[in-house]
């Protein structure tokens, strides 16, 4: 990522002109490629893994939850910095920035210290949840429990699990990205000035809002539902995150209001709700994915569920496009150059809200077989001290023959529960691997949404899309999607599946390094010769170096900094640790959507990708010294809830 963000940014001139568009566009796919076959993979992955069981839904919520913030980071920052140095060709309200070409670079040293704070992450492949968490066990009625889980053969029942769960995921991404396709045409619809040379915009902060107000609330859905699923249990609050996902999608395509601040207004209360239900499922997901597989493909199927983010932003594209494309068929109307007065048709304020209720329909679907899931055996079994009813749920939907233990060692105490969430042995056992993983999540999280909910922008920037005074309303929409679902379908979707294939073979450590090198890389390669790629004829390499970023991305952090909290950290603390996880990402997240069009203001669109570089960067950097590697190891192995001289055969799978 870090790579090809760098060859955007330095030849940037270059890459601007129309002939280079194409290029330009190729080179920007590539970035979404890597970064979901990376980061945006693997940093979703990992702390599902490498926390205890009874931390482990909380450390992968805290770590989602910086995610988040960076998210914030690159949503806020990025709008300021990506502004042209010139003041007298800054957006409205803005100050001069860095430039585009130097936000690039910017992304890019992001990507690159990710890369070395990946150094800071543990491996996970092929080991145990158990033996990641480093759990001290003594009760043969759980080793065997675990044991069982850990060499039980892939079945039907873990492809369920992988569908269950990631319908829940897909709208996740889903609502998450749609948002920065209809933005254009609620500026159309609600905000056109009568006589203005140009269609109507969201005001900037405004913009910024909508586009970001969802993070927030994915930030304290990951912490609250992180620290709720430790405390009573994973099944008993998965449904309820669900719920509040399909509820307010629906709400938010109802948006009423009198005027258009009553209706943003609205809007934003919608979402802030809809990201808190997303929250929720980031460490409820990845938690109960990670409980529920073996060791040997642990990775895959978490990895599994993560790739339906790649499903839903393609999907995201894909209705946009489909919707936009049946209402121009149906209500034709002129270009804004032509006519401003007819090219916005009314019928176009039914377009956003088909398209933002649509995003409802998969995860409704998936409800009933949500909440008749069994507790997972791990949480049973190492939180509620019930190894019988665990092994009995496991009996019932996995083909293993359990020999449970009798009740009396339900009763036993453990060393790994002596200590709670941010305790002295917490932060002495996992304190740094915590830190590894919110602030990969934290940095990976302000690239990757920084640049997913700004591709418009950057695509009207290279000049890949035509004028907007050049389309009606629906038209703009269309082609906004189109460039999204191509971006998607060649870089991002890519670069899940690439991890997926490879996560148990390479591990989550070496992905992760990789994908965030790579992402600072293709972001220097977009800034530097920015203005090169802006030409017409090199639009072409622009587009496979900006597809490079995202699969590498994909294919590198996005992905393992959301497996590694769900494995590394001990049951009894794995969705608080994920669900804290989770919220530092989102914490990026808010970062990159409400920062990234300011700092493309202030900045320009160059500086604001050599930002973006750097940013990767110092995620490699982290990743290389904190993030530990979880591949080939059980859960309890990892969380440290296992002592391997303890453990005996007592199975029959």
């Amino acid at each position: 990522m870090t790579v090809f963000m760098f060859a955007i940014a330095f030849p940037y001139d270059h890459c601007i002109k129309p002939d280079n568009r194409i290029g330009f566009v190729v080179m920007y796919s590539l970035t979404f490629f890597f970064a979901n076959f990376g980061p945006n993979a693997t940093t979703f992955i990992v702390p599902a893994e490498i926390f205890p069981a009874r931390l482990r839904s909380t450390c992968h919520g805290i770590s989602a939850a910086t995610g988040k913030a960076g998210a914030i980071v690159g949503a806020f920052g990025f709008l300021y910095a990506a502004q042209p140095q010139d003041k007298t060709k800054t957006d409205a309200g803005y100050p001069p920035g860095i430039g585009v070409k130097n936000s690039l670079i910017m992304l890019g040293v992001i990507n690159f210290v990710g890369m070395l704070f990946t150094f800071l992450v543990p491996e996970p492949k092929g080991k145990s949840l158990e033996e990641l968490s480093e759990l001290d066990m003594a009760n043969e009625g759980q080793i065997s429990i675990l044991r069982a889980l850990d060499s039980a053969k892939t079945q039907w029942y873990h492809v369920t699990t992988v569908i269950i769960s990631g319908m829940g995921f897909f709208t996740d991404s889903y609502d998450l990205f749609v948002i920065s396709l209809i933005t254009k045409l609620l500026g159309r619809i609600y905000y056109q000035k009568p006589g203005s040379s140009s269609p109507g915009s969201l005001p900037d902060g405004i913009s910024a809002t909508v586009s970001g107000v969802a993070f927030a609330g994915t930030f304290l859905g990951q912490i609250f539902f992180g620290c709720l699923g430790d405390k009573l249990g994973r099944k008993r609050v998965y449904g309820l995150t669900l719920v509040i996902m399909t509820v307010c999608s629906i709400c938010s395509g109802l948006s009423l209001g009198t005027d258009p601040k009553s209706v943003m207004t609205t809007l934003c209360f919608f979402r802030f709700w809809l990201g808190f239900g997303i929250g929720g499922d980031y460490p409820l997901s990845a938690t109960i994915m990670s409980e529920y597989a073996n060791k040997r493909t642990r990775g895959a199927f978490i990895a599994s569920v993560f790739a339906m983010q790649g499903v839903g932003i393609l999907a995201a594209g894909g209705v946009s496009l489909l919707v936009s494309y049946i209402f121009e068929l149906h209500f034709p109307s002129p270009a804004y150059m032509v006519d401003p007065a007819t090219s916005t048709v009314p019928q176009a304020d039914y377009v956003w809200r088909i398209i933002l209720m649509l995003g409802a329909i998969p995860a409704l679907l998936t409800y009933y077989w949500r909440v008749k899931m069994p507790e997972t055996a791990r949480y049973t079994s190492l939180v509620a001290k019930k190894s019988e009813q665990a092994a009995s749920d496991m009996a019932k939907v996995l083909n293993v023959d359990i020999e449970a233990s009798s009740a009396k060692h339900d009763q036993a105490r453990f060393s790994s529960d002596e200590f709670g969430l941010f305790s002295a042995k917490f932060l002495r056992r996992h304190g740094l691997h915590l830190l590894a993983t919110t602030t990969t999540w934290f940095l990976l999280d302000i690239a990757f949404y920084s640049q997913n909910l700004f591709q418009k922008d950057i695509f009207t920037t290279i000049g890949w899309l035509p004028p907007p005074k050049t389309m009606n309303a629906i038209q703009e929409l269309f082609m906004i999607s189109k460039a999204q679902f191509l971006i998607a379908l060649c870089g991002t979707v890519p670069g899940y599946i690439v991890t997926i294939a490879t996560i148990d073979w390479m591990g989550r450590f070496k992905i992760q390094v990789v994908g965030f090198f790579m992402m600072m890389l293709c972001l220097i390669g977009l800034a530097l010769p920015y203005h090169h790629w802006t030409l017409p004829h090199n639009r072409i390499g622009f587009i496979v170096l900006y597809s490079l970023t995202f699969f590498f991305c994909n294919f590198g952090p996005n992905a393992t900094t959301f497996i590694v909290p769900a494995e590394i950290f001990p049951a009894r603390l794995r969705s608080s640790c994920h669900g804290i996880s989770a919220a530092s990402g989102k914490a990026g997240a808010m970062v990159g959507s409400f920062g990234f069009a300011a700092l493309v203001k202030a900045l320009g669109m160059r500086n604001t990708l050599l930002v973006m570089a750097g940013i990767s960067l110092v995620g490699m950097l982290l990743t290389l010294f904190l993030v530990p590697e979880p591949k080939g190891k059980s859960l309890e192995d990892l969380s440290g809830e296992a002592e391997p001289e303890k453990i005996k055969d007592t199975i029959v799978v």
